[in-house]
């Protein structure tokens, strides 16, 4: 440095020396920009890594996200002029860790892209969930008793083909096949219903367009199955149309298919209190028809004549309150007896059945139950729901032999007592499942009288050592048909009046705690 300081001592005047260093600086601040410049497009930030796959477990994307800790760095040192030009060797380090950290992101990706080679433990590092969403139409095949597509988007039913389109990208190729009624389980039941198949389209080329256009939701649901059937009527259609459509508030339209002609007028109270629209007979359309969102089958609670509160938002309890007042009955609530101040006699019931399981002594029985206090009314349903809803409902206590009359118990007020009569044949599971606990959940007083061998006119049939009354369930091991020829289609019932009128005598004891 001294050598250098007398050379240009010598050599150029002080003024000249100042010339020269500022034209040093000037040339090195050029050099400076020269090697930014070219250098710069290759160091231009690594843009983040962004890779996604689909991980085929319910239906979740996965995706990862990369990005390069040194970008940051090499941007601050392009950015600020305070660069020394003693720094290509930190630029060619830093270019170096680049081009490490871009392999190391391919190699990522291939590992995303072969499920086999991937670590899991790679994958918690370097994955976030970031979407995780069912397909629609979510269609639940999974339940005990019934199937159902809930589509909450554009749909076009089309009954010529049975089938309701929805155009989404999401969906894929899947389809399903829905029959529209709420006892799967059931192969007999099912065999008397159409099926519809549910089909996700892709573009607007592959459906059927639409000829008639509607502004609220729909429920597709069948009258097939054993629409016919009293018990059938209300625990496979009525009930799970309830838990289906309630929440709608009337702004739904329901479709019926393989209707029955007296059904609709049948149960027109309910139908109207469902929903503010004329039902269509979908079966018979030859247009196609559009909704914003549609319900192929019904919801229902795995029992029979129930609903769970936990998981429908409804209660039986919410039901009766709604077939009240569909049917516009007038007593919320079972007779009180009060010691000393009874001036209304109890109300009972007896439903005689006129062709299988039936009462054959209902005079003998009527005249006793007067005898302890009950001002007795016999009837039997007919195709009237409305009136017998309201004969029911005028009542303190209902009776009759184990079969689908019974199923008006939904009519009865609160606290009413409800008798079931069990005839021979092991009825006790068939009983406790359709009405015996279905009945508490509807806030009613359960009582059971199961009759003798000799109050069973089986016995003018069968020799009393025979497996009719010795062994009944070994008759139910042959199959239903044999159960039911027997136990259900040839058998009445003569009650013992004074075996029975102990458990009548309960009744009345029940309606003194209301």
């Amino acid at each position: 440095m001294v050598m250098y300081d007398s050379i240009l001592a010598r050599s150029f005047s002080r003024h000249e020396q100042k010339k020269l260093r500022y034209g040093a600086f000037v040339c090195c601040l050029l050099i400076a920009l020269c090697f930014c410049t070219v250098l710069k497009p290759n160091l231009n930030p690594l843009p983040a890594l962004k890779l996604q796959r689909s991980m085929g477990v319910k239906h979740q994307i996965l995706a990862l996200w990369e990005t390069n800790s040194t970008q940051q760095v090499i941007k601050n040192m392009l950015e600020y002029p305070e660069i020394n030009t003693n720094t290509t060797e930190e630029f060619e380090n830093m270019t170096s860790q680049v081009a490490a950290d871009s392999d190391d992101l391919q190699q990522n990706a291939s590992t995303l892209t072969n499920p086999i080679a991937s670590s899991s433990q790679a994958e918690e590092a370097k994955i976030e969930e970031v979407v995780t969403k069912n397909l629609e139409p979510l269609c639940n095949t999974m339940e005990a008793k019934t199937e159902f597509c809930e589509i909450n988007k554009d749909v076009h039913v089309d009954a010529k083909s049975s089938s309701a389109f929805v155009v989404s990208s999401q969906i894929g190729n899947r389809s399903w096949s829905i029959r529209p009624y709420a006892r799967k389980e059931d192969k007999t039941a099912m065999s008397h219903t159409r099926a519809w198949s549910v089909k996700p389209v892709i573009g607007e080329l592959e459906i059927p367009q639409c000829n008639r256009n509607h502004r609220v939701p729909a429920i597709l649901f069948s009258n097939g199955g054993y629409t016919g059937n009293h018990f059938h009527e209300f625990t496979d259609v009525v009930i799970p149309l309830f838990i289906t459509s309630r929440k709608y508030d009337g702004e739904v339209q329901f479709l019926i298919s393989d209707i029955k002609p007296f059904w609709v007028p049948k149960y027109q109270a309910v139908l109207k209190g469902l929903s503010k629209y004329d039902i269509i007979d979908i079966d018979k359309e030859d247009v196609v028809h559009c909704f914003p969102s549609l319900t192929v089958g019904l919801k229902r609670h795995e029992k029979e004549l129930s609903i769970d509160p936990s998981k429908h938002s409804y209660s039986m309890k919410d039901f009766r309150e709604f077939l009240r007042n569909s049917f516009s009955l007038k007593k919320a609530n079972a007779i009180r007896i009060k010691e000393g101040h009874q001036r209304k006699r109890p109300r009972l019931l007896i439903i005689p059945r006129k062709r299988t399981r039936s009462f054959t002594n209902t005079g003998e029985i009527s005249k006793m139950a007067r005898r302890l206090g009950f001002k007795v009314i016999v009837a039997e349903a007919d195709i009237n729901l409305s009136k017998f809803a309201e004969v029911v409902n005028s009542c303190d206590v209902l009776m009759g032999v184990h079969g689908a009359g019974l199923t008006n118990i939904l009519f009865l007020p609160e606290n009413a007592v409800f008798i079931q009569i069990l005839p021979v044949g092991g009825f006790e599971w068939l009983a406790t499942n359709d009405f015996g606990e279905p009945s508490q959940d509807m806030n009613l007083k359960y009582l059971e009288y199961k009759i003798s061998n000799e109050e069973s006119t089986l016995i003018q049939q069968y020799p009393m050592d025979h497996a009719v009354f010795t062994d009944p369930y070994s008759i139910g091991k042959q199959g239903w048909e044999a159960f039911r020829s027997i136990f259900l289609e040839k058998q009445n019932v003569k009650l013992n009046v004074n075996r029975f009128r102990p458990t009548l005598l309960k009744a009345l004891e029940l309606l003194h705690q209301n």
